[in-house]
């Protein structure tokens, strides 16, 4: 191209230079479409890629094939009143006003209920904040990039709400907000390992959500989580993890909670882990076990994803960082095992822990 142009400025057969000249330039421009459709659609399947899982992570496709690594505490077999049951009878929380307001998946807290919901949030912070971690307060809606970064899409596009006006996602976790902070960074060494929390409402659609386990406080589309982020150098991950594994089961002791600790298989896992240990809770009026958190290495892929590094000296190179996510906890099913297992004749007892955060000891039966 450049050749012709200048055979051009010489006036060297003009003509037939300038139909030679704007023939390539068009086939350039063609290609270069192709070529364009062609990244784009590359990157779209490269993005549906899911993470390594690591040699510990046990081959299978459903709940049934994960394995209990830990027990803590007795199952109670006297049976309780369901949440949904003993709220409605004493107007504590209010599934039916919710979805009046708001449709199904939504509650209404009232009274000492929602003191105890505001108290645990306050108290699962400041479990955090002893141990190390920095409260970051972050936005509620993302863009589509920052839900890319972070590996919530496309895989779970059907699970999020979208407000098209805006070009913007509801967040279905804190995970996303607190990554992004960290987005397209160069860290030191010296810094790592970065440990930070938030509490955020998280906004899921629950799609084909159905069946006894989602009644009440089990799955709603709107909830609360307190959230715990790690990142790390490659080499220290792994001991972050058992370190956040460890946090999440003094929280859930000091609660006096009945728990297990699972290990999931391959196909129970999240699309950006490489191992995920999951802390469920038994509700004694339900007689099963929810879980209540989810601790995942990522390893580098997120991190890959936000171009997240760090450096060992001024001079090196980079290296791409790992990062690490839990639920410290999820506020809702702990707010209903909490209501389920500890009933008495005349009260609901609130645990030691709680009692300087609601101010109450108990919640009277009405």
């Amino acid at each position: 191209m450049k050749k012709i142009s200048l055979q051009i400025g010489k006036k060297e057969k003009a003509i037939d230079l300038y139909e030679k000249y704007y023939t390539i330039k068009k086939y350039i421009t063609y290609r270069n479409s192709i070529l364009s459709s062609v990244s784009k659609e590359l990157l779209q399947n490269l993005l549906r890629i899911p993470n390594i899982p690591h040699e510990f992570v046990k081959k299978g496709n459903s709940s049934r094939d994960n394995e209990i690594i830990y027990k803590y505490g007795k199952i109670h077999l006297a049976k309780q009143i369901a949440h949904w049951d003993l709220c409605q009878k004493m107007e504590l929380i209010n599934c039916e006003l919710g979805a009046k307001i708001s449709g199904s998946g939504f509650s209404i807290y009232k009274g000492k209920v929602a003191r105890l919901h505001r108290a645990m949030i306050e108290y699962f912070l400041e479990f955090n904040l002893q141990r190390g971690y920095i409260e970051y307060s972050v936005p509620f809606l993302v863009k589509p990039f920052s839900a890319k970064a972070t590996g919530q899409l496309p895989d779970k596009e059907n699970q999020m709400y979208y407000l098209s006006q805006s070009n913007l996602y509801l967040i279905p976790t804190g995970e996303i907000p607190l990554m992004n902070c960290y987005r397209e960074i160069i860290l030191k060494e010296s810094q790592l390992p970065i440990k930070i929390t938030t509490y955020t409402p998280c906004f899921r659609r629950e799609a084909g959500s159905y069946g006894t386990n989602v009644r009440g406080l089990n799955r709603l589309h709107q909830f609360d989580k307190v959230e715990i982020i790690q990142i790390t150098t490659p080499e220290f991950s792994y001991y972050a993890l058992q370190e956040i594994v460890q946090h999440v089961k003094k929280l859930l002791i000091s609660l006096k909670l009945p728990f297990r600790l699972l290990r999931l298989c391959g196909g129970d896992m999240g699309f950006t882990s490489a191992i995920t240990y999951d802390f469920e809770v038994y509700s004694n009026a339900q007689n099963q076990w929810l879980e209540v958190s989810s601790i995942s290495n990522c390893t580098d892929f997120q991190a890959n994803r936000l171009k997240l590094r760090y450096k060992k000296t001024n001079r090196e190179k980079t290296h791409i960082c790992h990062s690490l996510n839990g639920s410290s906890i999820a506020i809702q099913r702990v707010l209903a095992v909490l209501l389920e297992n500890n009933q008495t004749d005349k009260s609901i007892e609130i645990p030691e822990t709680l009692i300087p955060y609601t101010g109450f000891k108990e919640i009277i039966f009405s």
